[in-house]
Order: C-alpha cells, then structure tokens, then sequence
C-alpha cells in the first residue's frame, strides 16, 4: 500500500508556487500601471536595441502606434541594431553591426552596405535624401559619407582609436547644422568635434560616451554608456544640466545610450539594461523621458512587447528627420 503524502505535497508545492507566480504577476502589473504617461501609447515611436536577448541573431526593430506594435523587421542577417531613423517617406535607415540599411514599409531593401571584415557598424544616420553617414568601427576607424545610389564615398575621416577592439571604439556619431561632426569616443572617453577635414575643433571629457548631439541651443547633449549618465555641456566644457544614477532611484539608469531632446524640452532616455540580471532588466524602465527639473513624465518598462533600447525615434515629434531637425 502506498503512501499519500508525497502526492499531497506535491499538491501543496504546486499551490505555493502558483500562488507566487500569480504575486508576482500581480506585483509587475501594479509596477507597470505605477509608472507614469500612458504606456506605449504615450507617443508613436520607432525602436530598436543592440544584443537582443544576449544574441546577435533574430534582431528585431519595432513601429509602435496607438500603444501596439503595428510594424516589426527582423533583420535576415546577423548583427545588432544600434541605430535607426525613419525617413519622411516612411522608410528606415538602420545600422546592424555588420552593415548598414534602408528597408521600405514593405520591408523591401532598397539601400545597402556591408563593412568590410573586420570593422563594424553602428551608426547609420541620413543625410538628406541621398546620403548615409556612417561611423566604420575598424583598424583604422573611419567616418564615411556614402551616396546611397552606388555606395561612393563623399566623405571620409580617417579617427584614432584608443583600441584595437573594434566593437568597443564607437557608437552613435551625428552631423551639425554647420557641417561639422560630434563623435563620441567611447574607447578614449571624450566627445570631439571635427571640422569636414578632419581637424579637431572642440572636445571635452566624457568617460565611455556612447551618443553626443549639438543642440539647437549651442550646447551638447552627451550619454555615458555604463556610466549611466546624461550631461548637456556648453561651448566651454562646463555642465550646464546632468542627471546621474542617484537623480532617478526609481528608476535605475544602468547603460544610458542614445538621449534625444524634445521640442517640448524634455530629454529621452534609452536605457539599455540588456546586460542585467533577469531581475534586475525585468524592472527596469527601457524608455524614460524627463524633464529639465528632473521630473519623470514617461516611462515604459514592457520586456514582453520590445527589447532592450538603443534608439528610439518619437514619431510626434516635428521637423524632417534627413534634414537634421530632430535633435537625436
């Protein structure tokens, strides 16, 4: 004759354990529904993020309206998806660690570049209607300017590195309305501008900078990667506005990448988190935007729809993206 009891604590081991996932569930959803706007719903944006989960295979970019993902591109090959801009013709220009492209709302390809082996891509950012830059991680590391109708350089500088580990040399470089570039030397730890030869023109410390971005105010919008800061700074180099980790405690800024400044003042936040633990990513705000007092107006924590945030582009926001008006 056998024995009841391991079949009834088989029972009640099961009852506790559902009885925690459905704590735990109640838990995430009172968390989601604490945090403050209106969800995906708060504004149409395209999206995309690096190292989706820990991979570099089915990456995946997202158009979110009316707070559902109405569009979705897995890019067919390897490579993270670091950078991407919707075009006013509704196309996407999009860096993949391995190349850099343009894909139709059809999702039909009509632009392309592969990196030569060896380097890598992680800034595609348009320029007008015919051009790409594009920040070629590599031994040399070279800024380039490609006509996208047969992928001529217009432009080519030629940047120092700090290391040979191409991965880690750069992340998002962008153009200024005076024709000059920001590059942010994640490697080196500083943000450089330079002249359209090359010359170096202004710089100042910034320790792993993954984005900078000149402001229509004259100043500099810069993140700090693993730091897990955002910094304006001014002509001179002085701090003029910072959040860093201890600003936001509810809300853990653990790999600030790219930061965008709104029409409405407010600075975007994309807070990467993908290299945490399970628990750590899972309540952690992917989007956060703030104020210039530092006040938490949005913030979207939902791993389950989207994937870790690299960049993301407010589709609400006004001005034509290839002609440099949105200040990301």
């Amino acid at each position: 004759m056998y024995s009841r009891k391991p079949l009834i604590g088989a029972y009640i081991l099961a009852f506790l354990l559902s009885a925690q996932a459905q704590n735990q569930s109640h838990a995430n959803a009172v968390a989601a529904k604490l945090l403050p706007g209106n969800g995906l719903a708060q504004h149409p944006f395209l999206y995309c993020g690096e190292w989706q989960n820990q991979s570099l295979e089915q990456q995946t970019m997202y158009v979110v309206r009316d707070g559902k993902v109405v569009w979705s591109y897995t890019n067919p090959k390897t490579g993270e998806l670091g950078d991407c801009t919707m075009l006013s013709n509704g196309n996407i220009v999009f860096s993949r660690q391995f190349g850099a492209s343009e894909v139709t709302p059809q999702k039909q390809v009509v632009w392309n570049y592969d990196a030569p082996r060896g380097t890598e891509i992680h800034t595609a950012y348009p320029i007008g209607e015919d051009k790409v830059l594009i920040m070629q991680n590599g031994n040399p590391a070279k800024l380039l300017v490609l006509r996208k109708s047969d992928n001529r350089v217009e432009s080519e500088l030629v940047l120092a590195t700090k290391s040979t580990n191409t991965h880690g040399q750069f992340r998002h470089v962008r153009p200024t309305a005076s024709g000059t570039f920001l590059v942010a030397h994640m490697d080196f730890g500083k943000v450089v501008e330079y002249s359209a030869e090359g010359k170096e023109l202004w710089s100042v410390v910034a320790p792993t900078a993954w984005a900078a971005l000149r402001l229509k105010n004259g100043n500099t919008l810069i993140s700090g990667n693993a730091y897990g800061y955002v910094r304006e700074v001014n002509s001179k180099g002085e701090i003029v506005w910072e959040i860093n980790r201890a600003d936001l405690p509810d809300y853990p800024l653990y790999t600030v990448q790219e930061v965008s400044r709104l029409s409405n003042g407010n600075t975007l936040i994309n807070n990467w988190a993908a290299n945490r633990t399970h628990e750590e990513a899972a309540s952690a705000a992917q989007l956060i935007e703030v104020t210039p007092a530092k006040t938490v107006v949005w913030a979207v924590s939902d791993w389950k729809t989207l994937g870790p945030a690299s960049a993301t582009q407010l589709l609400d926001e006004p001005g034509v993206p290839e002609k440099g008006e949105l200040q990301r």
